[in-house]
Formats: structure tokens, sequence, C-alpha cells
């Protein structure tokens, strides 16, 4: 995505140049999603850029569109626009876009409210730029067992309803029976065979399911409970949504936004129940004047680390500061065990993939070896 600028004041131009970077970073998205994560990086970051360069937002947008390759793309950023030329701010002109989440809409918002605007498009570009290099190492890692799962599953296919019946046929001919495991095998292939279509639909009714009740409340509650007690993966979700906590409350010191009302921001934002309700709670003991480090204390969801470091900040009135130590610290923190998770997957999901190809393996040569001593 290149943009030309041809303004009056600077004459400045932008370009980006690095097609085979572009080319290495590219996104894998599916069902055609319209506005991927590494599109966002590339929207917010130019966006960026030329706020800071003193272009407006309005000739600022336009420019973008221009520089899109595809149509979608180009009509989605020109209908923002078209938008804020009627009278409405970016943030509602956001709101009013499937393709953007509300996390980035009260980011915008808070954007415009405090003038802000560059510095929160270049942390949103940040933002993104994190979330899909983890989203690049995690389709890394399972790339490899991914592959050899759907080859091995091929070939199984290919021998249950082929081969496996032929010896099933030669076996009855000879009066003996299949091996155990062979029966096992040949018993789902049956069951798969008689019933897939059924599968299929109750697949089908899952999904749909899912998507009319994951915006409900019991859900979120229900599964943020789950997935925090779910060993090693629990802890690495925790954390995404406590950086991004961090990450918005350093966004709201800056801003020089009381906390009491940067909790109740947050929690418009994030969309983790278990975290959202320890923030609600906070926020009424904020206002109730009880402090800061002790109302985080009650909640076991928030790290020692942060209560220590909260402490200091009332301490010192160095609240800003604070937050925006703790965001590079967990940054940090998240990009390592990002990196250590992938490294822990991958080898334990190619273990497990090996084992079920030798489990069939085993399986389909069992009858071979016992026909041969049969006919033998």
């Amino acid at each position: 995505m290149g943009i030309k600028i041809d303004h009056t004041g600077s004459g400045n131009i932008l370009k980006e140049r690095n097609s085979l970077e572009n080319l290495l970073k590219k996104e894998i998205t599916l069902f055609g999603n319209t506005f991927s994560g590494r599109k966002k990086e590339q929207f917010y970051s130019e966006l960026s850029v030329l706020l800071k360069s003193g272009v407006d937002l309005k000739n600022s947008l336009e420019l973008i569109a221009e520089s899109q390759n595809k149509i979608k793309d180009r009509e989605s950023i020109a209908k923002i626009n078209d938008f804020i030329i009627s009278g409405n701010s970016f943030a509602v002109a956001l709101e009013c876009n499937p393709n953007f989440s509300p996390y980035e809409c009260k980011a915008i918002k808070l954007g415009e409210e405090t003038g802000e605007m560059a510095f929160i498009t270049r942390d949103l570009a940040d933002y993104y730029q994190k979330k899909n290099d983890q989203k690049r190492q995690i389709i890394s890692a399972l790339t490899y067992p991914a592959i050899v799962l759907c080859t091995a599953l091929v070939v199984v296919f290919f021998m249950l309803k082929y081969v496996v019946p032929m010896f099933e046929d030669i076996f009855e001919q000879n009066n003996v029976s299949l091996p155990f495991l062979t029966q096992l095998i040949v018993s789902g292939s049956h069951i798969l065979e008689s019933y897939g279509l059924l599968f299929f639909f109750l697949l089908v009714l899952l999904i749909v399911g899912w998507r009319l009740v994951r915006k409900k409340i019991w859900y979120k509650k229900i599964t943020g409970i789950f997935i925090l007690k779910i060993p090693l993966f629990g802890n690495y979700v925790r954390k995404i949504y406590i950086t991004r906590f961090i990450h918005t409350m350093t966004l709201l010191t800056r801003a020089k936004v009381p906390i009491s009302n940067g909790l109740g921001m947050v929690c418009e934002m994030l969309d983790f129940y278990p975290l959202r309700m320890c923030l609600q709670e906070i926020e009424k003991d904020i206002l109730k004047g009880e402090q800061l480090s002790a109302s985080f204390k009650k909640h076991p969801i928030f790290d020692k680390k942060i209560i220590a470091l909260l402490k200091v900040a009332e301490a010192t009135n160095q609240t800003e500061f604070v937050f925006g130590k703790l965001y590079i610290q967990y940054s940090q923190e998240l990009e390592y065990e990002s990196k250590s998770i992938t490294n822990i997957v991958n080898p334990l999901l190619t273990l497990f993939v090996g084992l079920i190809v030798a489990v069939i393996l085993i399986a389909m040569y069992l009858p071979m070896f016992r026909l041969s001593s049969v006919i033998g």
C-alpha cells in the first residue's frame, strides 16, 4: 500500500517500497475478511503518518482510500470518510463499520476527545503489528502438524474405503476374524459412512448456535472462567487481556483522564468477562474512596507486580509512568510466552499426529500378517 501526498505546505512524498517484506508478512485470512489485522496495521500506520504531517483527517482518508488495491477496501474507507463529511465523528463512522472492533472505536473516540489522534493511531498500528506477529507464530507452529494430519486422514480414508473391505471379505471367506484394533477402525469407518451426513448437520447446528449465543452474558461468563482454568493457555489468554487493559490505561493516563472514568471506559472496550467484572468492582471501590492498589489486590486475576507498582504510583503520583512501564514489561512477557507456547505445542502436535498415524498403520498391517499366516 503506497501513498503519494501532494501537500501545498510541505510537498512531502510518502512511499512504501518494501514489497518483499510485505509479501513475507502477508497475513492468512479466512472467509475473505474485508479488513484483516495486517490491513489495519497499515491503515493506522499510514493515517498516523499523514496526521503528523499536517494533513487533515478527511484528506488523509481520501489518500489512503486511493492507495488501496482492492475495490472493497477502497469502498470501505470511502464510506467512513462519507460518514465524517456528513457530520459524524471518526469514532461513530468506525462503529457503523462491522470491520472495526469496539476497542478500536473507543480508542479513536479517546483520540478525538483529547486531540491525540496521531498518537492513538500510531499506538493502534503497534498493537496490530504485535497481534499479527503472534498470529503468524501460531500459524507457523500449526502448519506442519496440520498438513501431516490431513495427509494421514486422506490415506486412512482411502484404505478404509477400498483396501480394508477387501481384506474383510478375504478373512470372512477363510473364517478368520479381523484383529481387534482393525475391527475398531473398521467400525469407526462404518459409523462415519452411515452417519456422516448427520455429523455434518450437527456441526453446522453447533456453529450456528455458537454464533447466536456468543454475545450473551452467560456464555461469556462460562467461557471466560473455563478458559482461565486451562493449563498454560489460560494464563496466556489472561496476560493478553491484562496487557490490553494496561495499554488502554496508558493511553488514558497520558490524556489526563481520571482513573475512575478511565476504568469505566476500559470496561466498555474489553470483552473478556472475568476481567471486565473485576474492573467494574474496582471502579465502585474507588468511587467509595478506597485506594487503587487495595482494590486491585482483592482480585487474583491481577499479578502481584501490578499491585506493587500501583502502590508506588499512588505514593509518587506517577500513574502515567507506571502504566507505561507495565505495558512494556507485559508486552515483552507476552511475546516471550507466545514463542514458548509455540515451541511447546509444535512438537506435541507432531507427536500426537505421529501416534495417530502409527496406530492406523498397525491396524492396517495386522490383517496382512495374520492373513499371510493363514494362507501359509
